[in-house]
């Protein structure tokens, strides 16, 4: 399982400011106490722009890297019909916004519905509840306003020195393809295009994305 992020999951805020400085050394705590030896990082969405933090100062630290529909590696700019779907789940999470903001985030969510089944409404569920804990906004906009809005600059992602790979869901209304494309083009990094996906292809397309992984782990 995947460590939730501070301010997110189950895994509350700290006390204190989560200030970016904080979160970076919360990861290289993570790594010191889970990981014998440098690890392959793998970042998603908000996860990857902490991960290309993270990477692009202490690479040393890490075996790999893989951004899966990463934020970070340009301003976040999605397309208007998400921008407005996803303000709108922020500001009234309900059933009715969160599908709307969904049918967003999936190349086909009816398709994703009925493959997921009842998995589908605990993860509809678990979202609309993490989005209602009101003790959990204050980090959730410092993350995204620290890491998820802006984009790095180039002469920081130039330093990260481990493989790096991109995955990313051929249809991403939040951070599109082409990002993905100039940042393989400018940086060398090995991009893998999942079909039928939007922003969450572990998720919409798991067969897809895990091999994927698999073959980028095998490149090494």
């Amino acid at each position: 399982m995947p460590p939730d992020l501070p301010g997110h999951g189950t895994s509350g805020t700290p006390d204190g400011e989560l200030d970016a400085d904080r979160v970076l050394a919360w990861l290289g705590e993570l790594i010191d106490r889970t990981c014998p030896r440098p690890p392959v990082l793998v970042g998603q969405i908000l996860g990857g722009a902490i991960a290309a933090r993270f990477a692009s100062d202490h690479s040393d630290r890490l075996d790999q890297l893989v951004f899966v529909d990463a934020l970070g590696l340009a301003p976040f700019q999605p397309t208007p019909e998400f921008g407005v779907a996803l303000i709108d789940f922020i500001a009234r999470p309900t059933e009715d916004t969160h599908d709307l903001l969904w049918r967003l985030c999936a190349f086909d969510l009816d398709a994703m519905r009925e493959r997921m089944g009842e998995s589908w409404e605990w993860l509809k569920a678990y979202n609309l509840d993490r989005t209602r804990a009101t003790n959990l906004h204050a980090g959730q906009h410092s993350l995204m306003t620290q890491f998820g809005m802006p984009g790095i600059p180039p002469t920081d992602l130039m330093r990260i020195t481990v493989p790096t790979t991109l995955i990313w869901g051929r249809h991403d209304l939040a951070t599109q393809l082409a990002i993905a494309k100039a940042a393989s083009a400018r940086y060398g990094w090995s991009l893998r295009v999942i079909e039928d996906a939007a922003d969450d292809p572990p998720i919409e397309q798991p067969e897809a994305f895990l091999k994927s992984l698999r073959a980028a782990l095998r490149n090494r």
